[in-house]
């Protein structure tokens, strides 16, 4: 029996996966939950195991594809209950030669298409068992199915691209259902051949001293997402200037006295964290996501952290979510900040490490920025970057007048979306989280 194992979903909103290296070859056998492939995602790089034990008869994506949620990846003879040394190969295509054979039987033939066009395979071509199938069932055409645009690997049609093919024919959506002949696709592929070696040329023909760099992996993901989020969200950018100086005094005092007691380090993070979680309970209409003309509320407050990974914050950026953050302690925090950036930069973090936020926080202030006006993390609708925090004459109000004294301040910058979030809710909530640090408990022991 042929089992099609399928691109996993990894996490919510990830509806696609890049093949980066496949850990078995056609006609080796796997157990169940041996591994098969590694796979890459937005959010994560992840190891796929095979839910069957049997021979790997055919793999359906190359190294380097990207391939949708569900598409077939690979298919594997599975044992039958009967012992015997059939050649997976030879069943699989038998298994295959009859789908098509039932398909050419019963499929209704088109009026301008005889019978033995219909029953004629496209030649460069692959259509998996399960899409013959529901061919059949709604009475598609071999050639019918020929025009149909496949999304997987090599234009190969999908289950989600026949079942959507089918529901835009009952709609009446369809309205070529001929195939073109191999002299007009043929002819099609010289002009995208063309096409293709005239941009690579164009590429190619840039004079003078430069360097052309080929964008990794990472860097076209992370790309992509931004330019979704500027697409989808109006951005509004609120800045407020925050006095630190209670903060940075009390962290230099019991910073070591903590690292020896709870084993981790004191960063301000965990301490940022903190306010922008109780500021989230007084505003939680900045923890929301938008579906639609419809607000969802979200009940968790779960933190995402921006993490740069590889040196200098040159091997891209991961987004770790802290969950029930305003639940945590400050030790919590300071143990899941720890956790979460040390695994971010080696590679370590799973799938559910990375979904599930509802606010994000990223801290400009790491290699020097005084401010940033950062790009709003979808489908969330506000993210908030810290400064770095520098020492400046201040004016101080005190009871005997002003005065002027040196004091550590820090820049709050927030982008949030401007289809939900007003100025007034962006402003209050940005000036709420600053009182939060200005009066942080400087009496409090950890």
């Amino acid at each position: 029996m042929a089992y099609e194992m399928v691109m996993p979903k990894m996490g919510e909103s990830i509806m696609e996966g890049t093949v980066l290296r496949w850990l078995k070859k056609e006609g080796d056998t796997v157990q169940q939950d041996e591994t098969v492939l590694e796979i890459a995602t937005d959010k994560v790089d992840s190891e796929v195991p095979s839910p069957v034990a049997g021979t790997i008869i055919q793999l359906l994506a190359k190294e380097g594809d990207v391939v949708q949620v569900g598409a077939t990846i690979a298919i594997i003879a599975t044992a039958g209950e009967e012992s015997t040394s059939v050649n997976p190969v030879a069943q699989l295509e038998k298994e295959v030669e009859q789908a098509v054979k039932n398909v050419s039987e019963q499929v209704i033939v088109p009026v301008t298409q005889s019978s033995s066009e219909n029953k004629e395979i496209p030649a460069n071509r692959f259509y998996s068992p399960l899409v013959l199938n529901i061919a059949q069932t709604e009475g598609i055409s071999m050639a019918e199915l020929e025009t149909i645009v496949g999304t997987g690997a090599e234009g190969r049609v999908t289950k989600k691209d026949i079942l959507d093919y089918v529901q835009n024919k009952k709609q009446g959506k369809v309205t070529q259902t001929v195939s073109k002949t191999s002299t007009e696709q043929s002819e099609i592929k010289k002009q995208v051949q063309t096409q293709n070696t005239s941009s690579q040329s164009t590429a190619k023909s840039i004079s003078g001293n430069v360097e052309i760099i080929e964008m990794d992996r990472m860097r076209k993901i992370i790309a992509e997402h931004m330019v979704k989020s500027k697409q989808t969200s109006p951005h509004v950018t609120s800045f407020i200037e925050v006095d630190v100086t209670n903060i940075v005094q009390w962290r230099d005092k019991v910073k070591s006295a903590f690292e020896k007691r709870e084993g981790q380090k004191l960063t301000f993070t965990p301490i940022f964290i903190e306010a922008i979680a109780k500021a989230i309970k007084d505003f939680p209409l900045i923890n929301i996501s938008v579906d639609g003309d419809k607000i969802i509320v979200k009940k968790d407050v779960n933190i995402g952290m921006a993490v740069a990974i590889g040196e200098s914050g040159t091997g891209g950026l991961i987004v770790p979510v802290i969950k029930n953050a305003d639940e945590k302690s400050l030790v919590g925090l300071a143990k899941a900040v720890n956790d979460l950036a040390e695994r971010g930069r080696k590679n370590k973090l799973t799938p559910d490490d990375l979904t599930g936020g509802t606010f994000t926080l990223t801290n400009v202030g790491t290699f020097g920025s005084v401010m940033g006006t950062p790009i709003i993390n979808q489908p969330q609708v506000a993210i908030l970057a810290t400064g770095t925090i520098k020492k400046k004459p201040v004016v101080i109000e005190t009871p005997q007048g002003d005065v002027i004294g040196i004091r550590q301040m820090m820049f709050l910058s927030m982008s949030y979306d401007h289809r939900v979030v007003d100025g007034a809710l962006g402003g209050s909530f940005l000036k709420r989280v600053a009182d939060y640090l200005e009066n942080f408990d400087t009496d409090r022991i950890s």
